[in-house]
């Protein structure tokens, strides 16, 4: 099997010649080749719903969570806002509740968004979505794979579950819409695991037929994009540990990401300060080695009712610095914070 061939599309260009659409040309026309040809596509977008967020355009008012500090995400089906993260549903905005103008605007995109312009540019294909919208029912995940093998559904839209461990014989174009999304996210792995998506989302497209991976971009000069092309993995590794050593990230050092939350708005901020002096008590005292950061909101400062902030480290681990920052957190908890919890995580998966 060889591997696909891979095209880079530069999405401002596509601006500036007037195309607003999700889909630039390049990948219409070789999707629509795919349909005359009876051949499977594969469009990945890594974001379900129909809009990330909704806006009064009069006022400025976003639909947020209630319980957290977040847009809510429209979904275009069930006509309801959701939030992403702890699971609130609302009924959708027909009137902005601070301003009661009717002017409100969806921004955005999703996968709900994306199959419904699908359907409008291929009005004869058959089309089918598979995210967590649409595989809550049991046996619906295998359901929709079995369906669109079986049945040669012409076009696949999902999000990173049709990534791994599929194989689609029939599938000879992958089209990924925003091949750049997952790089502005605030995590220091963010560009291996773009490099690993966008690299295995590829290796969906000529599993058996000569196959061929459009990665639309508005960052098409980023390194991570440049070698998940070319699937030039020893490239990647020498440019992205390079970066790592000198930002201090892992492996060279370990990041500490302490995390404080309260229910109580005016008390996480005390107990995060708080914290801090701790740690900066404690190193000195200790002898150890650690770049203390300020304490901050987190990017996202509420979720589930409850407030957060976080505190940064860096260090090299060792059982001096466990020890230290053992002991911190015992004098923390014994200045009887009643309502505030701190968790020590080591490397996080998850920066928010």
């Amino acid at each position: 099997m060889s591997m696909p061939s891979v095209e880079i599309i530069d999405l401002r260009n596509e601006l500036a010649n007037g195309n607003r659409s999700m889909i630039s040309r390049k990948l219409y026309d070789e999707i629509e080749k795919n349909i005359k040809n009876k051949e499977q596509t594969l469009l990945f977008l890594n974001r379900r719903g129909f809009s990330t967020f909704v806006m009064c355009r009069d006022c400025g008012f976003v639909a947020k969570c209630k319980r957290c500090n977040i847009s809510l995400t429209y979904h275009k089906q069930s006509n309801t806002l959701k939030c992403h993260y702890c699971g609130y549903e609302t009924r959708n905005l027909n009137i902005c509740p601070n301003c009661n103008s009717k002017n409100i605007k969806y921004f955005g995109t999703g996968t709900e968004k994306l199959e419904q312009e699908i359907n409008k540019l291929f009005p004869d294909a058959s089309i089918i979505r598979m995210d967590i919208d649409t595989v809550s029912k049991k046996n619906s995940h295998e359901e929709i794979l079995n369906k669109f093998k079986n049945e040669n559904i012409d076009i696949l839209i999902g999000t990173q579950m049709v990534v791994k461990g599929h194989h689609f014989p029939n599938v000879t174009l992958v089209g990924v819409i925003s091949a750049d999304r997952s790089l502005n996210i605030e995590d220091y792995r963010a560009n291996e695991r773009t490099f690993d998506l966008l690299t295995q989302v590829a290796g969906r497209s000529g599993r058996e037929k000569e196959g061929r991976v459009i990665f639309q971009t508005y960052s098409p000069e980023n390194f991570v994009i440049e070698y998940a092309k070319n699937q030039d993995y020893d490239r990647f590794y020498c440019t992205e540990i390079e970066l790592r050593k000198q930002l201090k990230y892992p492996p060279f050092c370990d990041i500490i990401m302490f995390g404080i939350s309260s229910n109580k708005i005016e008390e996480v901020e005390k107990a995060a300060k708080k914290l801090y002096s701790l740690l900066q008590k404690n190193c000195k005292i200790s002898n150890v080695k650690m770049d203390i950061y300020n304490p901050v909101l987190a990017p996202i400062s509420k979720i589930k009712n409850k407030y957060r902030w976080r505190i940064i480290a860096k260090c090299k681990l060792g059982n001096h610095v466990l020890n230290t920052i053992g002991k911190t957190l015992d004098e923390f908890y014994k200045l009887n914070y009643k309502n505030v919890r701190v968790i020590a995580d080591i490397n996080p998966n998850n920066m928010n």
